[in-house]
């Protein structure tokens, strides 16, 4: 243990300390930034590779515990922020300026709730601090602008330097894309293949997405002409899986999940949604309306991560339909809970592909 209280005995101190996710240490990773020393008080800024980081508390913990060891010491400050890394780059395929981390959330059916994971998980991101988009890639069904409370937006088409772009819609931190914007309420659309292929890349390419942390892809049901597109138009920094513990759910999110590893696309894991039903009545109880266990058995047969387990509860619906997703409208729920969780463990998942 270094015996003087300076700028080198405290990176030194340090050096043992690491990312848990990464298991490297911070200093070699350079998260270890600005340190001060006035008196016995040290400060130093500790620069996390996401704003969503779920161990923060305890890398911050072990930060202080090991400073503390050196004579003198009697104080450790410590400011935390983020830099989230960009993702890897993808032969023949074509980032979006300014958009670091491309994440799918997909389904291998309809009726899961996938759209009710991608408007939280994007909305929970943006809760952290994260720069958020959403693209609504299910053309035929666009619910998204409802759940985020952007049902009656209007979006505006600027001329730039590049050509037309469109001016994405916002709430909650998160900007969002639609068909919906771009169609009357009750309009259905009737395209084939390359109609859709055509405006999921105008919706990539041609909208003014600024500078994203994260864009958050609310893909269609199913392994069809969307899931193609996307996997061979962008750099993906992966896709996560959302079924129920329902064995039918189960045996089609095996078939997207598939689908994705042939195509190249990292799967960061499975989100099992309507876990178990808690009654508004009766908050200790729980009752395994679709089954139980099918996602963690899935996963562990497949080889990938269970994200998460998110309950039934009745504000969830609630909350989609009013457009107030439930980690604003109910943020100590069990649902929103778990929900800014899994956006937590999407989100280290994300950073530990990057920087490998």
């Amino acid at each position: 243990m270094p015996n003087t209280l300076d700028v080198s005995s405290v990176l030194e101190i340090l050096r043992p300390v690491q990312d848990p996710e990464l298991q490297k240490s911070l200093v070699e990773l350079n998260m270890i930034r600005n340190i001060k020393i006035d008196g016995g008080v040290v400060s130093f800024t500790l620069v996390l590779t996401t704003p969503a980081c779920p161990l923060r508390e305890f890398i911050v913990e072990d930060c202080q515990k090991a400073v503390k060891q050196l004579p003198g010491v009697e104080k450790v400050a410590v400011e935390v922020t983020a830099e989230t890394p960009q993702q890897k780059g993808v032969v023949d395929r074509q980032g979006i300026e300014g958009v670091k981390n491309i994440i799918a959330i997909s389904s291998g059916k309809g009726g899961v709730g996938k759209s009710t994971v991608a408007v939280n998980v994007a909305v929970a991101l943006a809760q952290t601090g994260a720069k958020v988009g959403l693209l609504d890639a299910d053309i035929y069904g666009p619910n998204d602008p409802t759940m985020l409370g952007l049902g009656d937006a209007k979006v505006m088409v600027r001329d730039g330097k590049s050509g037309e772009s469109l001016e994405p819609a916002f709430n909650y931190g998160v900007k969002l894309v639609s068909m919906a914007f771009l169609i009357d309420k009750d309009q259905p659309v009737i395209w084939r293949g390359p109609m859709l292929n055509g405006i999921i890349r105008q919706f990539l390419y041609q909208v003014n997405w600024g500078d994203l942390d994260y864009l958050i892809v609310d893909m269609p049901p199913g392994t069809g002409d969307a899931q193609l597109t996307m996997a061979q138009a962008v750099p993906m920094a992966g896709v996560v899986i959302v079924t129920t513990p329902q064995t039918v759910a189960l045996l089609d999110s095996r078939k997207g999940l598939k689908m994705f590893q042939q195509l190249g696309v990292s799967v960061l894991g499975i989100v099992e949604n309507m876990s178990y039903f808690v009654p508004p009545d009766m908050p200790d109880k729980q009752y395994d309306i679709f089954g139980s266990g099918g996602g963690e058995k899935t996963a562990a047969e497949l080889g990938v991560p269970l994200l998460g387990r998110i309950p039934v509860e009745i504000p969830v619906r609630e909350g989609g339909d009013s457009g107030v997703p439930i980690v604003v409208g109910q943020p100590g729920s069990a649902s929103a809970r778990e929900l800014r969780a899994i956006a937590g463990r999407i989100a280290g998942k994300v950073s530990v592909a990057a920087l490998a």
